[in-house]
């Protein structure tokens, strides 16, 4: 798969607007991004790189600002050089050790995962999908059937059966990312993970212990109905992909509405992940 770059500089944008930028990105195909000086590079698959509904999105929100992109196609040998130069190993919570294939493994670590980052996001990183790792490590997974919605990399997943979980189906909506799931899984040695292509269809009819979604705010309110429908009386929901303040109030209305109970928050750099508890 060929991938293009979408290089945004600007000498006025600050950290959050930048941050927002981002975040409105990821809902129309931008899967990976690497900071700059002054601005930020965007990655996308080429075949779903939509100038059109770029700008309209620049349009509704690069308000404030000024804001410049170029775009360039990148060669498939580049993209690994590209991760191996920026990606570096994490540690989370002084007991989750995140690193890739071609990082020297850390066997003192309580929980090591390895991840390929080639392709997809979620290699523990970005705030949102360390607060959900940390979620992880702190709650009881023991024999719980759990879901991971918009898997990324696999990487919640992996940590959720490292934690005892019975079985994992992971789910996402890019196929890259599917097969990211098949092969990390197999990284790590892990065998009860399901990996399959889709959305919130993919759930119906199925029950869980557990809903892990790290996504974004406009598909977290659109599909809040259905993790209602398949979280058990008495499971949990966390989720992750938005900031503190309006977009969690506006989470938490909703999800009172279809019958979860706010439980409490993580904080870092404005993103912002919570816990449910469904009724």
């Amino acid at each position: 798969m060929k991938y293009s770059s979408v290089t945004f500089t600007s000498s006025t944008i600050e950290d959050w607007q930048r941050d927002l930028l981002i975040d409105s990105l990821g809902t129309i195909g931008y899967d990976t991004f690497e900071q700059l000086e002054q601005g930020f590079i965007a990655y996308i698959p080429t075949a779903s790189l939509d100038v059109q509904a770029l700008e309209t999105m620049l349009l509704q929100e690069a308000v404030g600002f000024d804001i410049h992109y170029t775009i360039k196609e990148i060669e498939d040998q580049n993209w690994n050089e590209l991760w191996e130069s920026n990606f570096q190993p994490i540690m989370v919570d002084d007991i989750c050790y995140v690193r890739a294939t071609f990082h020297t493994p850390k066997p003192d670590a309580p929980y090591e995962i390895i991840i390929d980052p080639k392709m997809s996001f979620g290699t523990g990183h970005h705030q949102t999908t360390s607060m959900m790792l940390s979620y992880i490590l702190e709650n009881d997974f023991k024999d719980k059937e759990v879901l991971d919605m918009g898997c990324g990399t696999g990487i919640l997943a992996i940590l959720a059966v490292k934690r005892d979980a019975k079985h994992v189906l992971a789910v996402d909506y890019d196929e890259v990312c599917v097969d990211s799931v098949n092969e990390n899984k197999i990284r790590n040695n892990i065998v009860p993970i399901s990996a399959e292509l889709g959305s919130e269809e993919r759930i119906e009819g199925k029950m869980f212990d557990i809903i892990l979604a790290n996504i974004n705010r406009n598909i977290l309110m659109e599909q809040l109905d259905q993790y209602s429908l398949s979280t058990q009386s008495g499971g949990e929901l966390y989720i992750s992909g938005f900031y503190d303040g309006e977009d969690l109030e506006m989470l938490i209305g909703r999800a009172r509405s279809v019958g979860f109970d706010y439980q409490h928050k993580k904080m870092q750099d404005r993103w912002c992940a919570a816990k449910f508890i469904r009724k």
